[in-house]
């Protein structure tokens, strides 16, 4: 009989589910050595956010075929370790949607009405009526940035309410957003006429304090914000300046970017804030959900049926996934690649896999470039098992071709993808040892390894590009890793490919597209 470990606390229900396929044990609060000394007898292992399931964690787990994450996040989780183990690693991407949205609602209402501040001024025996006059939502703008499950429920309800709303979300079509009642609109526009902003993003290097002091500063002095996604998407002291000046009226915060919050000016702000404590799936409901979602994952893994919501790699067979493994990490590579050249709004995705990879099983293949594809959008939310539903909602179009015939080298694999910015193409394939290599981009043949941070940028092929854009990022001290430049004839178009050692500023890139003789600059995040 399969036996399940449960080492954080985990709602009954999820314990009944497995206790039909397993014996299982709960044995929680243990720290990493002794956890290293008991996974060796396990089969499947069940976390929430208190165990940290490290890469010598999952070494030990000879036994282990799945870790199940009740809950969203799996940060706490190896899953680069996992995954080399082929052990399956789920969670339940799905499972507090209605509880971050509630809760994110409740705190605007909250904040609008003074509802904290009140209630413990009647605890205090007053009666300060004239004190606590609130602000009614009805026909109020409220500007949602980010329209994924939470963002779109969250409009759905304050529609329901009367309000009038606005979106930002680089990821989701004109028609979806209006399916939901928002007018897509950027974000200075979304701050500016905004009444409430709130805030359904990941926590990634571009959103990390999108919320700043230019931001704040294009808002009304009557706006107030409400952010129960992720802490250090807004920056904590420019937002207390704000509400300490007047710039906007009020803030309500779930999450900070240091928790427990410590010292901190934002408790001293009375009736302008609303704080609570990462509340935002803090339901009696989402935690059966997830328990009961992510204990369902690990008893089908256990009869040997596959995952829902697997976060690595899946429902393939051993000997095929090991086969392929080298070319789901060159197609989820390729598709983040091209993806960003593209732009957010991406409509057609054509994948063609040439030479002998086009005899190979070529649906893991095609998964993997969508959900490479989706990565910048989605980040952990998608996965091997939901990419292609992913892509189909919005509005995505995949199409697969197969060239038997080689060219430079015996497999590879071509994607064009159709987005805001445009057509554009990558072509990748395998040195003989596993490398990566990026052969050729929109046409110009070149041979690349991707790295973390990229510049492209296509410009007429004449003495002297090199050196000016090399010196532009001198200036601005920006490390340049390596450089190679491809071309199809001598001085007609060509395009600079650089690796470098830090993110590029969006205002560099315009200084950039100021260099007589380049037509566009693209910069890439892989």
């Amino acid at each position: 009989m399969s036996k399940v470990l449960v080492s954080d606390p985990i709602d009954p229900a999820g314990i009944e589910i497995l206790s039909q396929v397993a014996q299982v044990d709960i044995k929680t609060g243990l720290a990493a050595e002794e956890l290293i000394q008991i996974i060796p007898d396990y089969d499947a292992l069940m976390v929430r956010s208190g165990t940290r399931v490290t890469q010598p964690i999952i070494e030990a787990g000879t036994r282990l075929k799945i870790i199940g994450r009740a809950g969203v996040g799996v940060d706490n989780i190896d899953i680069p370790a996992a995954t080399r183990r082929g052990i399956v690693v789920v969670n339940s991407p799905e499972g507090n949607t209605t509880a971050a949205a509630e809760h994110a609602l409740a705190m605007m209402l909250a904040l609008s009405r003074y509802i904290p501040i009140a209630h413990q001024s009647v605890q205090a025996s007053k009666w300060e009526r004239k004190r606590f006059v609130g602000t009614e939502v009805y026909k109020k703008t409220l500007g949602v940035v980010g329209l994924g499950k939470i963002g779109s429920h969250v409009a759905s309800v304050a529609k329901a309410l009367g309000m009038k709303l606005l979106a930002y979300d680089p990821f989701i079509s004109v028609e979806r957003a209006e399916q939901l009642g928002c007018r897509l609109v950027d974000l200075d526009l979304l701050f500016r006429e905004s009444d409430y902003v709130t805030l359904h993003v990941p926590k990634t290097p571009e959103t990390a304090h999108l919320i700043n002091a230019e931001a704040l500063a294009k808002m009304k002095p009557t706006a107030r914000l409400i952010n129960c996604s992720r802490g250090g998407i807004v920056d904590e002291a420019a937002l207390v300046d704000a509400l300490q000046s007047g710039q906007i009226a009020g803030a309500a915060l779930d999450v900070f970017e240091d928790e427990p919050l410590g010292e901190s000016q934002l408790r001293g702000l009375e009736e302008k804030v609303v704080l609570t404590p990462h509340l935002g799936a803090s339901t009696a409901e989402a935690q059966v959900n997830v328990a009961i979602d992510v204990a369902e994952q690990i008893r089908d893994v256990l009869l040997g049926l596959p995952a829902r919501s697997a976060v690595n790699i899946p429902g393939l067979n051993p000997n095929v996934m090991e086969q392929l493994k080298p070319y789901l990490e060159l197609a989820e590579t390729l598709g983040n690649l091209v993806g960003q050249l593209a732009g957010g709004r991406i409509d057609r995705l054509t994948v063609r896999l040439q030479g002998e990879l086009a005899n190979m099983q070529s649906q893991p293949v095609v998964v993997a470039a969508i959900k490479g594809l989706l990565v910048q959008a989605l980040r952990e939310r998608v996965n091997y098992v939901n990419a292609s539903i992913e892509a189909k909602e919005r509005g995505i179009r995949v199409i697969e071709t197969k060239d038997v015939s080689e060219a430079d080298y015996t497999s590879s694999l071509h994607l064009e993808a159709r987005g805001s910015l445009g057509e554009h193409s990558v072509t990748g394939a395998l040195l003989s040892h596993g490398e990566i290599r990026v052969t050729n981009i929109d046409g110009f043949p070149i041979n690349l390894p991707p790295s973390p941070h990229m510049v492209f940028a296509l410009h007429r092929d004449m003495p002297g590009m090199i050196g000016r854009l090399g010196s532009l990022l001198g200036e601005f001290n920006v490390n340049i890793a390596s450089m190679q430049v491809g071309r199809k004839i001598v001085r007609g178009d060509a395009v600079m490919a650089l690796s470098i050692d830090d993110p590029l500023p969006e205002s560099l890139r315009e200084e950039i597209l100021k260099i007589a003789g380049i037509r566009d600059a693209y910069t890439v995040m892989l």
